[in-house]
């Protein structure tokens, strides 16, 4: 089965635009988990506009399923997950001004730098996933890195989705047999959403894990978050 892991980003974001703690970031991750998510993420950035370091430390005893942290691994990034220890490590390639991420990572030009994060984390129990473009051999690549995990970057996906979903998955699927192929683990995530999510997973059903945040916090604006929540959970259980 497919787990959701509910990125709690923009909750953070509103409550930065207005100071004080409203939204609270910890009981909106309580209230996920609660209301069926399999999994919390977050990815702090050096500026800190949504998700705060700060955030990551309270955060963590807080969360009961699974906790993930995306994100840059730039020294204070690393220093932050090792001492949080989270269950799951997702290593993004994302520019400091990057309003998004916008690209995965090009495992085979980055491999000794790969290596050596993935070897640090390993050692501290945590499980490293690779955030990449679908291609076969960048997947491949994450492999020779020591990775755990591939999470196959799907805004093109998502973009394509309403021009032909078979098409628009196509690569998506190529990459996700390689996975599978050589034994990685694979998560998916970016811009997936009620309409194209369904057919996602029916298509790569041994996708271990979607992340997803902007879409859910959306459609929570006018459906509750824990309708949208199982909204989420309803295409992703469908076997």
């Amino acid at each position: 089965m497919t787990r959701l892991s509910v990125n709690i980003n923009k909750i953070a974001t509103i409550r930065n635009a207005r100071g004080g703690n409203m939204p609270d970031v910890e009981k909106a991750a309580r209230d996920c988990e609660d209301f069926g998510a399999q999994g919390i993420t977050v990815h702090p950035r050096p500026d800190e506009r949504h998700i705060r370091y700060s955030d990551v430390r309270e955060i963590r005893p807080a969360v009961k399923t699974e906790f993930n942290i995306e994100g840059n691994p730039i020294p204070s990034f690393i220093d932050l997950v090792c001492e949080v220890v989270p269950d799951q490590v997702t290593l993004v390639p994302d520019a400091h001004d990057a309003i998004t991420s916008n690209s995965g990572w090009d495992t085979l030009a980055n491999r000794d730098f790969l290596t050596d994060v993935c070897k640090l984390f390993r050692s501290k129990g945590i499980r490293t996933s690779i955030f990449v473009d679908p291609d076969p051999a960048m997947v491949e690549g994450a492999a020779a890195c020591g990775a755990d995990r591939v999470e196959l970057y799907t805004a093109a996906y998502a973009e394509e989705y309403p021009l032909g979903p078979e098409k628009a998955v196509a690569p998506y699927l190529a990459a996700a047999r390689k996975a599978k192929e050589i034994g990685l683990g694979l998560n998916a995530g970016h811009d997936l959403n009620l309409e194209n999510l369904e057919f996602y997973i029916r298509t790569i059903p041994w996708t271990d894990e979607v992340s997803i945040g902007h879409a859910i916090i959306c459609d929570a604006l006018y459906m509750g978050l824990e309708k949208t929540i199982q909204a989420y959970l309803s295409k992703i259980d469908i076997f």
